[in-house]
């Protein structure tokens, strides 16, 4: 199966006619932050697939369109602080919204602050070993880990308690945004032990395997 991740950037070869096309074969989407709930019930709409998603540190709190007023994507479901199992594919994912505090912004946290909420998905997660026999097989947050993807600012700091959840639990993947990319050479893919860290800026189209047990 394959993976649409999205974050931050409006694709014109998305929110496209051509859409169900071009990603025929992808079965699971996952929003990664900073995307209008239009667009993300666009994908869901016309791809008729689960769309999982996280808050970026720019989410608006209420947003306008066809049919009223939302506070989140209609349709999609909110991963932050849960872990959830997908039924079609099997796959298991968690989540962590937002980026480091820089302002009064509202999806901003400290880096104790996202520690807690990182260990708050530890019971779950251990119940996924025990059930399952694996911990997670997607971590999706807003912002990237410590050291890997960030920047030297503030605002674009990545998360130390997210470095840490990656190198213990081992999710395939761990999918961030937050994180723009404007020119070619920039990192935005790297290994650690059996997990791939992926930015998603833009979209990305990923495999992985499904899970039956």
């Amino acid at each position: 199966m394959k993976i649409l991740a999205l974050s931050d950037k409006e694709s014109p070869r998305v929110y496209s006619p051509c859409i169900k096309n071009r990603f025929r074969h992808v079965g699971l989407a996952i929003g990664c932050g900073d995307l209008s709930y239009f667009y993300l019930e666009y994908i869901i709409s016309t791809l008729d697939i689960p769309l999982y998603y996280v808050n970026g540190n720019h989410a608006v709190e209420v947003e306008y369109g066809v049919g009223g007023q939302r506070s989140s994507p209609w349709g999609a479901i909110n991963l932050h602080r849960k872990v959830v199992r997908d039924k079609q594919s099997g796959l298991l994912l968690a989540g962590i919204e937002g980026s480091i505090r820089y302002n009064e912004g509202k999806h901003q946290y400290s880096q104790l602050q996202m520690w807690l909420m990182v260990l708050g998905l530890v019971p779950a997660l251990l119940l996924n070993k025990i059930r399952f026999g694996r911990y997670l097989d997607i971590f999706v947050t807003h912002a990237p880990p410590w050291k890997i993807h960030d920047q030297k600012d503030r605002p674009h700091q990545g998360i130390k308690a997210f470095k840490w959840f990656v190198k213990i639990f081992q999710p395939t993947y761990h999918l961030h945004g937050h994180i723009h990319i404007y020119k070619p050479g920039v990192i935005s893919e790297t290994t650690m032990g059996d997990s791939r860290i992926v930015n998603t800026y833009g979209f990305r189209v990923l495999p992985i395997e499904t899970k039956s047990k």
